[in-house]
């Protein structure tokens, strides 16, 4: 049996958004795909975070293991979802 944390919810509500068109993205936001090739979730962050240590680590590694050309046609990270939300989650609370 399992559970989620509080704030890992909290995190995935305010990163995930739902568009009458999947392809939209607000203005000072990009779309980010996260985990393996086989399950990959799509999410929307604040431009904002791009700039930060912690997810400039997440954007390095994406980099060494799939590069910037990528068939989605949006940044891909390859970590497990968690790991991405934790990291989100320290963000928003400015950690």
């Amino acid at each position: 049996m399992g559970f989620r944390l509080p704030r890992v919810l909290n995190a995935k509500q305010l990163i995930r958004r739902s568009f009458l068109n999947a392809n939209q993205v607000p203005k000072g936001c990009v779309a980010v795909y996260v985990g393996d090739e086989s399950n990959m979730k799509r999410f929307v962050i604040p431009l904002s975070y791009l700039n930060q240590p912690s997810f400039q680590e997440f954007l390095n590694q994406s980099e060494e293991e799939v590069g910037f050309d990528h068939p989605m046609g949006a940044l891909t990270i390859p970590c497990r979802e968690d790991a991405f939300l934790d990291l989100i989650s320290c963000l928003n609370a400015s950690c």
